[in-house]
C-alpha cells in the first residue's frame, strides 16, 4: 500500500487493546501491562465484556461501547474474530492496527478465502493499516508507546530496527538495553500482510526522530516496491540489513550455469547493494556498524594507515584488512623523512607505523599529525596496547583535540579492559568509533568503506556511451517466438546467437547443418580451422556428451567429428535427438580470458544477472558476482570489480589488459536484452572471449517461456529507463526531443545549470547557488522511474551532444496519489512556449499514472511560473505569512477544498 494512515500507528493519541486481560501471562494482559507502565502518553482503552475495569482503567464490552474513536486498536483474540474486529474498527474510523494473533492463515470451515484474506478485505474500505498478523508488536519508547507483548522495554533513542523475527525482537530488545542502546521505533513485522518493509522504510525516511534504519530480513514479497523504498531512504540516512538464510540451499537444477550459480543469498546481497544499504552479518555487527557510520567523516578513497605501539597488534590488523580485501595505505618517501625526526630510529619504517612500546603521549601526537597529512592515506587506525610507562588515559587525553580537528576517519582500538576503560570512554564522547580488538576495528573499517561503495552504486551519474546503441528488438522477439510456437524452451545454439547479435554481441559465425555432409560442406565455407557442436534439444551442457570438438583443420576431421559425436551421444543419452551440428569458425584468440555473462528469473527479484570466470568449471572455479537489471557503464564496471578474475582482465606478466569497457557494453547490452524480451527465462555466454581486441560470444544458451509482454518491465525489481514515454516535438520550427532523464544526462545538466540566469536559479530553488554539488547532480539525473518522473526538453548541438533546454519535475508521494512539481526553462529561452510543453507532457503523464493531485510553491515574485501553471488550469492561493504561492491541479476533474 502507501505510508498512508501509518501516523496512527507509530504516533497514536490513544490505543484500543482488544483481548486485554488479567489472567497471568495472557498476551492481552501483558500488552496491556506494557502500555500501562511504560507510561503511554495518550489515552488508553482495554476491551473485553468480562471484565469492568483493568489495571485501574475502565474497560468496555466492545469496540462498539468505546466512548471515542481509538487512532490504534492492538488486536489479542482468537483468529475467527479478527475479521469482524477489523470491520468494526474501520467503520467507527480506526485507521490502524497491530494484530498479534497468530494462525490466520487457516481456513475456516473449508472456505475459498483464508482469515487472513478476510481480515485484509475487511480492512481495505477504510484504508485501515494492520502490523502482523503474528507478530510481537510495536515499541515506540519517545512517545511510551509499548503496544507489544516483549518481555522488557526499549529505551529511548534514534535508531529504528525492523525485524520479521519474533525471537529476534525480544532478544534484540534485552541486548539493546543492556548496552544503553536506545530506539526511535521498534517494529514487529510479523507475516507482514499489509503493513511490510516497504512502507515502514517508506515511513522512516521521512521520521526526524529517526537517523538510521535497522532491519532483520527473512525475505521479501515484493522486490520493485522493497528497492524503491529502501534506495529512497538509503538516499537520507544509513539503512543496515542483517539478511538470513545465507546458507546455500543446494544445486538447483537449471537449463544454464547461470540459474545454477546465481543463489538466493546472493541476489538478496546485491539487491542491497545497488539499493544503497550495507549488508553486515550479526545483530551485533548491525550496531557496531551505525554507531561507526554515524561518526564515519566523507572518505574518497579507501587506504587505511595503521599507528600502533606494539608490533603484534598491528600485523594482526593488517592481516584482517588484506584478507578483508582492504588497502593498506602507502608510505611516500617525504612522511618517513618526516616520522623519522620524530620517532625512534627503531620505529618499523612503514605501515603498520609501530611507534615503539615506549611511546610517551607526545610521541603519538607528532606521528599522528604526520600521518593524517599523508596524501596516500584516507584514514588511520589507532591502536594503543596498555603499558607501565604511560597511561592509557593520558594518551587519550593528547591526542582527542587532534582527531576532533582532522577531516580523516580514524578508528581506534584500545587493547585491554580496566586499563584501557577510561581512555576508551573518552574516545567514544568524542564520537571516535573505539574497538576492543584490530580485527573489529578493521571489520568497522570496512563497513565504512563499503558503506561508501553502495552509496557511490546509488548516487553515481556514469558516463554515457561511446556511441548509440539501438538493437534489434524484433529480430530478437522474432527468434523467441518462433521457438515457443514450436513447443521449444530451449533455443537452439544458433539462434541464440542471433539474438545476442541482435543486440550487439559480438559472435562467431555459426551454420546449422542437418548431416555430416552438410557439416563438411559449411566448414568449407566458412574456412578452417573449424568447431563442430552438437544439436540437440535434451542437451543443454554439450561437453558432458562430449559434444565439442575444437580445431578441426580438414573435410576428413569435420566428418570423423562428426561421426564421433553422433556415437557418443547415442552411447550417453539415447535418449537425446540429435538434429544436427553447429559449425562454427574457430576463434584463434590465444590472450583471451574466459567469462560467463548470464541471466537467470529470481523468485523474487525477477531477471538478474551473473557475470564471472567462464569455462567448462565454471561451477567449481564459482568466481561470480550478481547484478540487477537495468545496468550502467559504472554498475557494469562495479560487477567485473567484484570478481577474482577482474586481475586478470587487467593483464599480467606479457598478456595485454583485456578492453574492459567492451565487456561493460557486453554487460549492458545483456541488461537490455532481458529488460526488452520477457521471454528470457535463463541464458548463458559461456564461454565470452574478452582480451584487448574487445569480446566475442563464443557459446550460448537461452531458455524461453511464454511471458506477458505488456507486463514485461514490471519482472524487474528497478523500473528501467522508459523509452516509450520519449516523444518528438515542434517548437519554434524545430523538432525538440521530449524524454525522461537518464544518468547519462548529468554533463548536460551541469551546463544547462551553467546556462541559468542566478536570478532564475533563486526563482527556482528558493536559495542562491553557484554550482551543483556531486550529490545534488545525482538526485537530479538518477530517479527511480517507478516514483519520479523528469522530463527534458533536448536537441542536438553541433558537436552531436545532447542538450538540455528546460527540465519539469514530479517527486510523487510513496502512494502515487500526489505529486510536487517543479519547471524550469533555460534562461535565454523564457517566453517561447518551452514551459508549456513541458508541463502538457508532465500532466498527460500524471494522469496516465492515475495521479490524483499535482502540487508545488512558487516566489510570488515569480511571475512566470505563476502565469504558466494558470494557463495549465492550476488554482493559486498565498501561503499565509510567507512570500510563497501554493500551486495545486485537481486531475479528479473536482476542486480540492
Amino acid at each position: 500500500m502507501t505510508i498512508r494512515n501509518l501516523q496512527y500507528l507509530f504516533s497514536p493519541a490513544s490505543v484500543a487493546v482488544i483481548g486485554a486481560s488479567q489472567k497471568e501471562h495472557s498476551v492481552g494482559a501483558t500488552v496491556l501491562n506494557n502500555l500501562v507502565e511504560a507510561g503511554f502518553h495518550g489515552r488508553i482503552f482495554p476491551v473485553n465484556p468480562k471484565y469492568d475495569s483493568l489495571r485501574g482503567l475502565k474497560t468496555y464490552a466492545s469496540v462498539g461501547s468505546l466512548p471515542v474513536v481509538p487512532e490504534l486498536a492492538v488486536i489479542c483474540t482468537p483468529p475467527a474474530s479478527v475479521p469482524g474486529l477489523i470491520a468494526e474498527l474501520g467503520a467507527k474510523g480506526t485507521r490502524a492496527a497491530i494484530v498479534l494473533t497468530a494462525g490466520l492463515s487457516l481456513h475456516p470451515d473449508g472456505q475459498a478465502l483464508s482469515i487472513k484474506q478476510m481480515m485484509l478485505d475487511a480492512a481495505k474500505p477504510h484504508l485501515l493499516r494492520i502490523l502482523g498478523p503474528n507478530c510481537v508488536g510495536l515499541l515506540v519508547p519517545g512517545i511510551g508507546l509499548n503496544a507489544s507483548f516483549a518481555h522488557t522495554g526499549a529505551l529511548p533513542g534514534k535508531l529504528a530496527f525492523v525485524s520479521q523475527s519474533g525471537a529476534l525482537v525480544t532478544g534484540v530488545l534485552e541486548w539493546a538495553k543492556t548496552r544503553g542502546i536506545g530506539f526511535s521505533k521498534f517494529i514487529s513485522l510479523g507475516d507482514n500482510a499489509d503493513v511490510d518493509f516497504a512502507d515502514v522504510l517508506d515511513y522512516l525516511a521521512g521520521d526526524a526522530n529517526t537517523y538510521a534504519i535497522l532491519m532483520y530480513v527473512e525475505d521479501i514479497k515484493h522486490a520493485r516496491k522493497f528497492m524503491s523504498a529502501a534506495r529512497a531512504a538509503a538516499r537520507s540516512k544509513p539503512v543496515l540489513v542483517v539478511k538470513a538464510g545465507r546458507a546455500a540451499e543446494g544445486a538447483k537444477a537449471a537449463a544454464s550455469h547461470t540459474g545454477a550459480l546465481a543463489g538466493s543469498d546472493a541476489v538478496y546481497d546485491a539487491a542491497i547493494r545497488r539499493a544503497g544499504m550495507l549488508r553486515v552479518f550479526t545483530t551485533e555487527d548491525l550496531f557496531g556498524a551505525v554507531e561507526t557510520l554515524a561518526h564515519a567523516k566523507s572518505m574518497n578513497g579507501e587506504r587505511l594507515t595503521i599507528l600502533t605501539n606494539g608490533g603484534g597488534p598491528g600485523v594482526m590488523a593488517t592481516d584482517a584488512l588484506i584478507f578483508g580485501q582492504g588497502k593498506l595505505a602507502a608510505m611516500p618517501a617525504p612522511v618517513i623523512a618526516q616520522l623519522d625526526e620524530v620517532l625512534p630510529s627503531t620505529w618499523s619504517h612503514g605501515n603498520p607505523v609501530d611507534i615503539i612500546g615506549d611511546a610517551p603521549a607526545e610521541r603519538y601526537v607528532k606521528a599522528l599529525e604526520i600521518l593524517l597529512k599523508n596524501p596516500e592515506s584516507d584514514a588511520v587506525l589507532f591502536i594503543q596496547a596498555p603499558t607501565a610507562i604511560v597511561p592509557s588515559l593520558d594518551i587519550a587525553s593528547a591526542i582527542v583535540p587532534l582527531l576532533k580537528e582532522t577531516s580523516r576517519n580514524v578508528i581506534s582500538c584500545w587493547l585491554g579492559s580496566n586499563a584501557s576503560a577510561p581512555a576508551r570512554q573518552l574516545f567514544s564522547n568524542a564520537g571516535i568509533p573505539t574497538y576492543d580488538t584490530p580485527e573489529e576495528a578493521v571489520r568497522g573499517f570496512m563497513q565504512i568503506v563499503q558503506y561508501r561503495r553502495n552509496q557511490h552504486l546509488l548516487m553515481q551519474v556514469p558516463p554515457s556511451l561511446a556511441v548509440d546503441f539501438v538493437p534489434d528488438r524484433e529480430r530478437a522477439r522474432a527468434v523467441a517466438a518462433a521457438a515457443l510456437a514450436e513447443g521449444r524452451n530451449i533455443l537452439s545454439e544458433p539462434e541464440a546467437k542471433i539474438m545476442l547479435a541482435a543486440y550487439g554481441i559480438p559472435v562467431v559465425e555459426t551454420r546449422i547443418a542437418r548431416s555430416a555432409e552438410q557439416a563438411v560442406q559449411f566448414a568449407q565455407e566458412i574456412g578452417f580451422p573449424v568447431a563442430l557442436k552438437v544439436l540437440s534439444p535434451e542437451i543443454s551442457h554439450k561437453t558432458e556428451v562430449g559434444g565439442v570438438v575444437l580445431d578441426l583443420e580438414t573435410a576428413e576431421a569435420v566428418g570423423k567429428a562428426a561421426q564421433s559425436i553422433q556415437q557418443r551421444l547415442s552411447e550417453l543419452r539415447p535418449d537425446a535427438t540429435l538434429q544436427g551440428y553447429s559449425v562454427q569458425s574457430m576463434a584463434r584468440r590465444p590472450d583471451a580470458q574466459e567469462l560467463i555473462v548470464g541471466v537467470t528469473t529470481d523468485a523474487v527479484f525477477g531477471p538478474v544477472i551473473l557475470f564471472g570466470q567462464g569455462g567448462i568449471a565454471v561451477e567449481v572455479i564459482d568466481d561470480n558476482t550478481i547484478g540487477l537489471p537495468p545496468l550502467n557503464m559504472v554498475l557494469a564496471r562495479d560487477m567485473i570489480s567484484r570478481t577474482r578474475v577482474a586481475k586478470l582482465l587487467a593483464g599480467y606478466r606479457d598478456r595485454p589488459a583485456a578492453d574492459v569497457d567492451a565487456v561493460c557494453r557486453a554487460l549492458i547490452r545483456i541488461s537490455q536484452l532481458v529488460s526488452d524480451i520477457a521471454e528470457i527465462a535463463e541464458l548463458d555466454i559461456n564461454p565470452l572471449l574478452a582480451d584487448a581486441k574487445g569480446v566475442l560470444a563464443l557459446d550460448a544458451r537461452i531458455r524461453v517461456v511464454v511471458a506477458d509482454k505488456e507486463a514485461g518491465v514490471d519482472r524487474l525489481a528497478i523500473r528501467p529507463y522508459p523509452a516509450e514515454l520519449e516523444q518528438l516535438v515542434d517548437w519554434q520550427g524545430q523538432a525538440l526531443l521530449l524524454r525522461p532523464i537518464r544518468p547519462e544526462d548529468g554533463e548536460a545538466h551541469v551546463d544547462f545549470f551553467h546556462a541559468m540566469l542566478p536570478e532564475d536559479i533563486r526563482l527556482r530553488m528558493f536559495i542562491r547557488m553557484r554550482e551543483l554539488q556531486p550529490d545534488q547532480l545525482a538526485r537530479f539525473t538518477q530517479i527511480d522511474y517507478d516514483r519520479d518522473m523528469a522530463f527534458i526538453a533536448t536537441r542536438k548541438r553541433d558537436d552531436g551532444r545532447d542538450e538540455t533546454l528546460g527540465v519539469v519535475r514530479a517527486m510523487a508521494d510513496p502512494g502515487n496519489e500526489k505529486v510536487e512539481f517543479a519547471v524550469t526553462v533555460r534562461s535565454d529561452l523564457k517566453g517561447k512556449g518551452l514551459g508549456s510543453i513541458l508541463m502538457a507532457k508532465l500532466v498527460e503523464y500524471c494522469r496516465a499514472r492515475g495521479i490524483q493531485e499535482i502540487v508545488g510553491e512558487a516566489l510570488s515574485e515569480n511571475v512566470g511560473v505563476l502565469n504558466l501553471v494558470k494557463r495549465v488550469g492550476f488554482e493559486v492561493k498565498p501561503v499565509p505569512g510567507e512570500a510563497v504561492m501554493a500551486l495545486r491541479l485537481d486531475l479528479r476533474g473536482e476542486k480540492l477544498a
